[in-house]
């Protein structure tokens, strides 16, 4: 399987996607946009800011777990992942979307 943004409307009528690597495991979960190109937008500005230096943060959380956000040029949040034991760990989601994203293809299930 190849990875995927999968694009997806909410109960309250917002959109949101994911991008799940190869195995279908999701690696990044994006905000919520009140309008589909609005999120369109953001999966072409996931591709187009995993490779400026600093948009990825890694953060810690009280409990020693660890998680990623993606971050536009601007600041603003475009994606974020899962909780992950280890900084180790977290590094290797980062490279996941890293490698995952630029070739993934949309399943546009809104």
């Amino acid at each position: 399987m190849a990875s995927k943004f999968h694009l997806k409307k909410a109960s309250d009528g917002q959109f949101h996607f994911n991008l799940l690597a190869g195995n279908g495991e999701i690696i990044l979960t994006s905000e919520l946009y009140k309008a589909k190109d609005s999120a369109l937008n953001g999966i072409e500005s996931v591709r187009k800011n995993i490779a400026r230096e600093g948009a990825f943060e890694v953060k810690a959380t009280s409990n020693g777990k660890h998680h990623f956000v993606l971050k536009a040029s601007n600041g603003q949040v475009i994606g974020q992942s899962q909780m992950y034991s280890t900084p180790a760990s977290c590094e290797q989601g980062v490279q996941s979307v890293t490698k995952n994203a630029p070739a993934a293809t949309l399943q546009d299930d809104s």
